[in-house]
């Protein structure tokens, strides 16, 4: 099994575990993190982020007359 650790400072306190000599290797720093915690409620999954778009129409915006198109937007002129 491979696991992503994608907040550094988790990954930071891992690392001190081992190199105090807390645990052995990382199979030990989770199993005591796991055992000292008590099992809780099982955990809802989360819902898929929505994107900008999905967002605007699912919210009470597009009855309300907003023009929310972007502006052309031209370069400046240039002095050759």
């Amino acid at each position: 099994m491979t696991i992503e650790i994608h907040r550094p400072e988790l990954e930071a306190l891992i690392r001190e575990r081992l190199t105090s000599g807390a645990s052995e290797d990382i199979e030990d720093v989770l199993m005591q993190a796991l055992k000292s915690s008590p099992p809780g409620e099982p955990v809802a999954p989360r819902k898929p982020k929505k994107n900008l778009a999905q967002f605007l129409l699912e919210s009470p915006l597009p009855g309300s007359g907003l023009r929310l198109e972007r502006q052309e937007d031209y370069p400046r002129p240039l002095d050759l």
